[in-house]
């Protein structure tokens, strides 16, 4: 958690006019989870993402506060950061990584250009690594960014009490949908 930090401290606070315009950030990204069983569906919203990204480089980060995750039942959400995740505990999830064929994206020209990330997730203080396919959309002076893939909350070490394994879903579907503004750095 702390390399994470430091990466995402060290591309925030970098400077360098040249590099400015190729860097872009968000503070309000989106990313829901949903799980899918017999017995019910869960889904949680979290609308308080924060991520940068570098075209120059591909480089990527991300920072998920657990705590705003909101659950359609008060209940779930009270079992999700007490008993699964343990959001006292570990606060935030992160990525961080590379858009691997950042080459193939012009960001000159308005479109919606294929990619695929690679890195590493973290979450409930587990790290493992992660390869999702997703796109960009390049509108303009905004850059849209969407991906879907799935985790195993055994993959992190979550436990679901037996008592309600059956209404959680084996394979958890992650959705991230983020539209990033220019970065400009504060002189």
């Amino acid at each position: 958690m702390k390399v994470f930090l430091l990466l995402f401290g060290l591309l925030v606070l970098g400077s360098g006019e040249g590099a400015a315009q190729s860097r872009y950030f968000t503070r309000t990204g989106h990313i829901w989870i949903f799980s899918e069983t017999p017995i019910e569906n869960i889904e949680a919203h979290n609308k308080a993402v924060s991520s940068f990204i570098s075209f120059d480089t591909g480089e990527m980060v991300f920072s998920v506060p657990m705590k705003s995750f909101e659950f359609r039942k008060s209940l779930m959400q009270e079992h999700f950061n007490e008993n699964y995740v343990e959001s006292d505990k570990f606060p935030k999830g992160s990525f961080k990584g590379n858009i691997v064929n950042i080459q193939s994206v012009d960001f000159k020209k308005d479109g919606v250009y294929p990619v695929k990330v690679s890195g590493t997730l973290t979450i409930h203080g587990v790290s493992r690594p992660v390869t999702a396919d997703g796109t960009l959309d390049v509108k303009g002076n905004r850059i849209g960014a969407k991906s879907t893939f799935t985790i195993t909350p055994q993959e992190y070490n979550i436990e679901i009490p037996l008592l309600v394994r059956a209404h959680v879903a084996k394979i958890i579907q992650i959705n991230v949908d983020l539209q990033y503004d220019p970065f400009i750095a504060k002189q």
